[in-house]
């Protein structure tokens, strides 16, 4: 199924409506793993909202991506108690093992390496959440 045809389907399950912006961009990452630039401008005309609003609102919201992710994702709380128990130094260790950067995906598409001000598991410091599954009291080596 090509690209727009993929699109035309999620879009099926709405009405156009502005209020239904965030649950269709929710929608097309879900069916494309990310939201593509030029189908953000579809969405803002299926909307009926203006194209600066729709990537305000990509941009804004952290569950939204601008670029595909990779094959796997990890997460690393950067919050008070993981950033004190050690974050810093899982960070580090993931940079340095999969030659990749803070926010991106390394070149071969297997991983996603992301921050997140807190992951909500404090006593589990330093935490990450790998693929959905939260991992806590990690040292580098466990990660």
């Amino acid at each position: 199924m090509c690209e727009d045809d993929r699109l035309i389907n999620v879009f099926s399950r709405f009405n156009g409506e502005k209020g239904e912006l965030i649950p269709v961009l929710q929608a097309v990452q879900d069916e494309f793993g990310y939201l593509p630039k030029d189908t953000m401008k579809k969405i803002a005309k299926f909307t009926r909202v203006s194209e600066s609003k729709v990537y305000g609102v990509a941009t804004f919201y952290h569950l939204f991506t601008l670029k595909p992710k990779g094959k796997h994702n990890c997460v690393v709380c950067t919050g008070t108690a993981c950033y004190i128990k050690g974050a810093d130094k899982l960070l580090d260790h993931l940079r340095d093992r999969f030659k990749g950067k803070l926010g991106e995906t390394t070149e071969d598409k297997q991983l996603s390496l992301l921050g997140a001000r807190c992951v909500g598991a404090c006593g589990l410091a330093p935490a990450a959440v790998v693929d959905g599954t939260v991992l806590g009291k990690q040292d580098p080596d466990d990660l």
